[in-house]
Parts: structure tokens; sequence; C-alpha cells
């Protein structure tokens, strides 16, 4: 919401805004534009009968006095997909969905892009290297948008992808997350078929054919042109990923099965917007990935620190996964948090089984005080061993916890992995890298 103010704002719009508390950066990235509110809250004298537009968080409530009184005034309400949706209806637009993958996809098509001089707008949710805001709004002939299935606003409560009717769209896999809205497994997989049936007939639909679930949807898809990518042919040796294409083999600056699947399924939306092949790898071998994917916290000849978003069961897999066959020859100390809602839940739990069996050592930290926060009832650390199936797992409850556990880790011939959408109490790079590097 900050990044559509920014751009709004350098379009010339007046722009104000609400919200009951903002976090750095945004908070002092809106400071600087000068649209930071003289106070935090909700006040609905705020709210006139000039304003042209209110665009809705998916955060603000029903009830929100602001709302309440915008809907009483009959303002136009937009969630924030239906704003960017009508910025791009004269467009070409290509959206990146699914549960995984997504921000990777979006990230890597948006370099090769920038690479190649292409004009576009996009909307992609992490800090990308190269680009100084994560949403572009211009009179660009094609917009790039990485399609999320949270929900929209509270007068919208359906999936963001819902609104943006791509012509080209990507749909990279389908594992069950976000269950405080969708409570079951076919319930989030209904969302997608949505997706796919929003689109007009014969438009574009790349997809994963590796993915048995993807698989199943776009086989009803009739209406589309379906076009499948698997992950390519590659090799890994001395802390790289190779990609051995058609031609030549080149050298990536990110690596594991996952991100080379991610690559090929850009490669293939590439080439639905006239990107030939030998373009694409020549602009590819630059990219660096997106932020908080698996970020490198540090280095030396024996040990690698990564830091990274995952927090979906197939996320944590195919993340552990990618740093385990990197270096074959180390040991991995894996570390995941529970943070989200799904997580926390333990009907969930076992989404997680043997998430983390390609770690010699393994732990889950969470912190209790974190239910009470999300409302949801407690359970214990026998839980999580059980759910996690592995006898030998570590399960942590405290920032010091973890600390005192790493610190009394032999760092030779071992890496460190640690996945989060949280933060492990407000754990710093500094506070692992002075002991592991």
């Amino acid at each position: 919401m900050h990044q559509l103010a920014l751009v709004l704002q350098k379009k010339g719009a007046v722009v104000s805004g609400s919200d009951d508390e903002i976090y750095e950066p945004s908070r002092s990235i809106l400071q600087h534009a000068g649209l930071l509110p003289a106070k935090m809250g909700w006040n609905p004298e705020r709210i006139t009968s000039d304003l042209e537009a209110i665009v809705l968080g998916m955060h603000a409530k029903a009830d929100n006095p602001e709302l309440l009184k915008a809907l009483e005034l009959n303002l136009p309400i937009y969630s924030y997909p239906e704003y960017i949706f009508k910025h791009a209806e004269s467009k070409k637009r290509l959206v990146v969905a699914g549960s995984h993958g997504k921000t990777t996809i979006t990230a890597a098509l948006m370099h090769v892009f920038k690479k190649l001089k292409k004009d576009f707008d996009y909307l992609v949710g992490a800090r990308l290297e190269g680009f100084k805001q994560s949403v572009k709004l211009s009179d660009a002939p094609l917009m790039v948008m990485e399609g999320d299935e949270y929900l929209s606003s509270a007068l919208h409560r359906v999936p963001k992808i819902h609104f943006y009717h791509p012509q080209i769209a990507l749909l990279s896999g389908v594992a069950w997350d976000h269950m405080n809205v969708f409570p079951t497994f076919e319930n989030y997989k209904e969302q997608f078929t949505i997706f796919l049936n929003s689109m007009a007939k014969g438009s574009k639909l790349v997809y994963n054919a590796e993915d048995k679930v993807v698989c199943e949807l776009v086989e009803a898809a009739t209406h589309l042109e379906r076009i499948p990518y698997r992950t390519p042919d590659f090799n890994q040796k001395e802390g790289k990923a190779y990609w051995n294409t058609a031609e030549k083999t080149i050298a990536l600056q990110i690596f594991g099965k996952h991100n080379l699947q991610n690559l090929a399924g850009a490669q293939k939306v590439c080439e639905q917007v006239g990107i030939e092949a030998k373009d694409f790898f020549k602009a590819i071998q630059s990219f660096n990935g997106a932020a908080k994917r698996l970020d490198h916290w540090g280095e030396n000849e024996h040990s690698v620190i990564f830091r990274d978003f995952a927090h979906a069961p197939s996320k944590v897999r195919a993340t552990t996964e990618a740093v385990s066959s990197l270096y074959p020859k180390r040991r991995l100390v894996a570390c995941f948090e529970l943070h989200t809602y799904s997580s926390l839940n333990q009907e969930f739990l076992p989404q997680y089984q043997k998430t983390l069996e390609k770690a010699e050592k393994a732990v889950v930290y969470f912190e209790p005080h974190t239910f009470s926060i999300k409302k949801l009832p407690t359970f214990d650390n026998e839980i999580v061993k059980a759910y996690f199936q592995r006898k030998d797992l570590v399960v942590l409850n405290s920032q010091k916890q973890l600390l005192s556990y790493l610190k009394r880790f032999n760092w030779q011939n071992t890496n460190l992995l640690l996945m989060s959408s949280g933060t492990f109490g407000g754990l710093k790079k500094e506070d692992i890298v002075n002991f592991v590097i």
C-alpha cells in the first residue's frame, strides 16, 4: 500500500492515508515523501466528499470508521487489486500465480525485461535489485504482476488474483496455505480454478507440468492455450548452479532445483512476449533473486549462512533440499520458525512432516506468546516433534535458547539455514555471523 501511495504521488495525485501502526522501513519512506499521517489511528473526519477514490488495504476491517464514512458518502472504493486492474485494463497483463515461486519468477521476468530494455509496468511483493520500488504505473503497454491468492479487502473477501484477468499467466504450483482464510485444501485449490476461469478464451497459460495438482486444474482449463514447463537439465558444483541449455552451459547466481524450475517457467513466459531463448539466457545469468529468498548472510572457507522467507511446507522442503544439494559434503543445520497463522495451527502441522529431512540437524522455533496474538489454542514442543516426524528434532521457544543452541556447534564444514516469514524474535545478522563465520 505504501508503495502504491508513492507511485500515485509521483504521478501527480494528491495522496493521504491512515493506519493504526506503520512499521519500518515503510514508516521512514512515507515520512521522507511527506505522506506519513500526523498521527496513527482512524479518524472519519479525514474522509470527505471531495475524495475521488479510496484504496482499501486488506488489513482494514469491515467496521473501520473511515471505511464506514466512505460508504456513507458513497465514494468510489477500490481494493488494491481492483485499483491495479483499473490502471492495467488496456495493457497486456502478465500474472504469475501459485503457492510458491511466484516472487522469484516475477523478479526473474522483471530482470530480463529490464536487461532487454522492454517497457513494462510491474507489481511484485519483494525488494528487487535494480528497482527502486515494488510498483510501477506508467504508459507502458505491458504489466507483469505477482498474483497473490490472499484476500483483497474487507469488502472483497476473494483472492487478489481473481481481479487481474491476464492474457498470459503462469501457475507454479498449488500446495495448501492460508488456512485462516481457506479452511480446507479443496477450498484453497478452488481459488486457482476461479483464477483460470477468469481468463478469456485463447489466453496463454504457462504451467508447471511437474505439479500434480496444477496438471489437474490445467486439464480442465480447455479454453486456454496451455504451455508446460519442467525442471531443466542442470548441475551444481563448488557452490554454483549451472543450466545446461541446448546451446551451452550457463552459470547462475541462484541455485536449487526449485529455482531452476522457476527460471524454466520464466523462460517459457518470455517466449510468449517475443523474447528469444538466447536473449533470455544471456540476461538471466546476472539475476540474483529476490530479497529474503536465500539471502546470503555470510561465508568463509567452511561455512555459509542463508536466511530465507520460507514458511509454507512446500517452501521449507524445497529450500532445505536446495542448500543441502548445493553443498553435499557439508553438514546442514536448518532452523525453521512457526510464525504464520497456518503454521501455528495444530490441524495444519501435519503438512510439515519430513520437510526438514535433508538437514543433518533440524530446529523448529516458536514463541508461545504468538498464539495469543494470533488468537489460537496453544500446543507444546512434543506435538511439534510428532507432526514433523523427526525424532531428533530440536524445538526451541526463545531467541536466547536458539542462540545458546547454535553457539554449541563446531561450525567447521557446516552450513546454517534460517527460515521464517518472521524474525526469530528480532534476530539480527550480526547475532549469528559473529560466531558462525
